[in-house]
């Protein structure tokens, strides 16, 4: 197995510093402090501010932590409350549909699932916390296109067709985004694979901002009718997205 990178270790160390001690330190207090050359810390300390993790003081010239760290910070607090706040409302939405329900968060240009509800049958299922699901062909990744613009600055250049009724133009996903929009939820059949289909709704955070998605899925002959996605499975999904919302203080949602 290959060992730690140094370079990564020493930010690592540079970092825990910063947040350990005093709220800023000079370039030679770090080097002594953890033992390494000046030039070294320089080298590591102007790499970290220009990814906008340490901040250096214009006067004194003293690094602390940047406002970076608090945004990662914030996003793993808000992650981890999500899916505690969602455990409760994804079983109930599985009961009330009978599918199995994912909760997924935008992650690395796709949703990664941090919470998966079996469908309440005896049928054998795979747990899939920690997959991903493509943003394009999934109603939980349409749903993050149309309401957060970070994920449409995630889509990649090329859409990858997973059956024949992929979108794969950046027109047809705007377009489809724009529909979404004016839904309030989305819905996706046989795009991410043959003979399946899901349904999602966005969850907001208390600044109204979208945190993620919740939905069901599963086979398209159980989730639509007559081509369609019937009205009590939008209500509960969206029913479902706003009670976690409100769980987690979003109050205009």
């Amino acid at each position: 197995m290959p060992g730690p990178i140094q370079s990564l270790t020493r930010a690592a160390a540079i970092l825990r510093l910063l947040a350990g001690g005093e709220r800023q330190l000079a370039l030679g207090d770090v080097a002594l402090t953890l033992g390494l050359a000046k030039g070294t810390v320089h080298g590591i300390l102007r790499t970290l501010q220009q990814e906008g993790f340490v901040e250096q003081d214009p006067v004194t010239g003293r690094y602390q932590l940047g406002a970076e760290l608090l945004r990662l910070g914030n996003s793993y607090l808000d992650v981890h409350e999500l899916r505690a706040r969602s455990l409760m409302w994804a079983d109930d939405l599985a009961r009330l549909t009978g599918e199995s329900v994912r909760i997924g968060v935008l992650h690395q240009g796709g949703v990664l699932v941090i919470h998966h509800v079996f469908r309440p049958d005896d049928s054998r299922q795979v747990l899939e916390v920690g997959s991903m699901l493509p943003l394009h062909a999934t109603a939980w990744g349409k749903v993050l296109l149309a309401f957060d613009p970070v994920a449409h600055g995630d889509l990649e250049a090329e859409l990858k067709p997973y059956t024949r009724r992929t979108l794969v133009t950046h027109g047809d996903v705007d377009a489809e985004c724009e529909r979404i929009r004016g839904l309030g939820w989305a819905g996706e059949r046989e795009e991410a694979g043959d003979g399946l289909a899901s349904i999602a709704a966005p969850i907001r955070d208390r600044r109204g901002s979208p945190l993620g998605a919740v939905g069901v899925g599963g086979a398209v002959e159980r989730l639509t009718e007559d081509g369609e996605f019937p009205a009590r499975l939008v209500a509960a999904v969206r029913d479902t997205a706003r009670s976690i919302s409100r769980d987690l203080g979003a109050t205009l949602y």
